[in-house]
């Protein structure tokens, strides 16, 4: 066989290191490997429990409002700790404009240079030199609006700073509400923001998907999963955390018979993970992080969560399957596609969150800890399934764990020898030309991978360079 690397992966967040198998033109073997340790489940050791919004949210740049919500929503839940309209209504908003920034830079910068030819000159080059297909006009008119994009995706980020001060790692997410009041100003900036999003979504976006279907409608066949779906929902509709815009959820095999989440039943496997432990599998509230480095067999820093056993799928195509709201596919497109519709709704209720936002009343509900408590925070980050779970002592953190949702989709095998979600949806797949494996960057980048939480180490034996830029 064949064996073709591409390490690190390039047009996605964080360090990626692929490894195929090929044989008679077809995958085989698929492995994942997560190349950086995290950690922070370490940092967070005798920490203030509120300090954890603010140091999980810079696991990375691009999911740092969904980590600040899922780790405050931990604490929340923990103490049964109820927020004001308001404050639910901004946090909306908040994620809401960090999802519209990701989703378009994914579709834009991050994956349909997949399909589009980009001009003669880096950073468009070196690229492979086969498998693009756009007669010449129409590549170059997507290409246009892949520019266009740029300067949408940085508009989205200045609506985070409208009600978080800054972007990434907002500060307006805070145990007990928000931090920033609706005034007139900062509604009139941001519908104005939010209308030139919403322009470019309905007349370009869409526009754009059609003529990748009609030209790439062999990727609604690769890349597909098992069809197993896991969703925890994400969008309160009013204080009540249970009442959501987008359901939570398990689904088996492409079922429409949607089943309750039960998150008892999520546990974490590392047999090819550089990690140790004495069970075979572990649930979060009891999940260790202790390193083995180098270990037999295993190939990933990515631990492999598994729901009842099983692997399982998650992001917009998981959501809107859950939510009822798109139900074709598994596919490498259906996923595109997913997650453009998903921007499409998501814009949609901004509109209808900012016309319900109340001038003038609360947007935060103070309260005092109490010194022992245990909680668990489950919402949505861009790409899928996020959750921490948190035990506080003496008001200090004792444990704390995190699982995400590039760990469900990118994790390793797991103890039985079952492969995840982004290695399996490689299996089968055709590569036309060995030297130019373009069918891999196109499957897996539709997955939206984000191996930046998953960090942080050196080799101690290494030199440390200092350079003066």
């Amino acid at each position: 066989m064949k064996k073709i690397t591409i390490s690190p992966l390039t047009r996605i967040n964080g360090t990626w290191q692929l490894d195929v198998y090929v044989e008679n033109g077809v995958i085989k073997e698929a492995l994942s490997s997560g190349t950086f340790f995290r950690g922070l489940e370490e940092i967070l050791q005798k920490r203030d429990p509120r300090d954890a919004s603010y140091l999980t949210a810079r696991i990375c740049g691009i999911c740092s409002v969904a980590h600040s919500i899922t780790s405050t929503t931990a604490i929340e839940t923990g103490v049964n700790h109820e927020v004001p309209k308001n404050a639910t209504l901004i946090r909306n908003l908040l994620y809401g404009s960090d999802i519209l920034q990701n989703h378009l830079r994914q579709i834009y910068v991050l994956s349909i240079l997949d399909y589009v030819e980009g001009p003669d000159r880096p950073p468009f080059t070196p690229r492979y030199t086969k498998g693009y297909r756009l007669p010449k006009a129409l590549n170059a008119e997507l290409l246009g609006h892949y520019f266009k994009s740029i300067d949408l995706h940085r508009k989205a980020h200045e609506m985070v700073t409208l009600w978080g001060g800054k972007a990434p790692h907002n500060h307006g997410v805070v145990f007990g509400g928000a931090t920033v009041h609706p005034t007139s100003g900062i509604l009139k900036i941001f519908t104005s923001m939010l209308d030139d999003i919403r322009q470019f979504i309905y007349n370009e976006l869409f526009y754009d998907l059609e003529v990748l279907s009609r030209y790439y409608d062999d990727y609604y066949q690769l890349g597909s999963t098992r069809g197993n779906f896991i969703a925890y929902g994400m969008f309160p509709k009013t204080g009540d955390k249970k009442d959501l815009h987008f359901s939570d959820g398990i689904v088996f095999n492409l079922s429409h018979d949607i089943q309750e989440l039960d998150e008892k039943k999520i546990a974490e496997y590392v047999r090819y993970s550089y990690y140790s432990q004495n069970r075979e599998a572990l649930h979060p509230t009891q999940g260790i992080t202790r390193e083995n480095y180098p270990k037999e067999d295993a190939y990933s820093w990515i631990k492999a969560p598994r729901y009842k056993g099983e692997p399982f799928e998650t992001g917009p195509i998981g959501r809107l399957w859950i939510s009822s709201k798109y139900r074709r596919g598994s596919s490498t497109l259906d996923r595109i596609y997913a997650r453009a519709l998903e921007t499409k709704i998501v814009s949609d209720l901004m509109l209808e969150w900012v016309n319900q936002l109340e001038p003038g009343k609360p947007i935060h509900n103070p309260a005092t800890l109490p010194a022992n408590f245990q909680g668990a925070g489950l919402t949505e980050a861009m790409r899928g399934a996020l959750g921490h779970w948190i035990t506080v002592r003496n008001g200090k953190i004792t444990h704390y764990q995190i699982v995400t949702p590039s760990a469900w989709n990118c994790s390793p095998k797991d103890n039985r020898g079952i492969r995840g979600p982004v290695e399996e949806a490689l299996i089968g797949t055709p590569i036309e030309d060995v030297n130019n494996p373009i069918e891999i960057g196109r499957i897996v980048r539709s997955f939206d991978p984000c191996l930046s939480c998953a960090v942080h180490t050196i080799e101690g034996n290494k030199n440390i360079n200092t350079f003066c830029i």
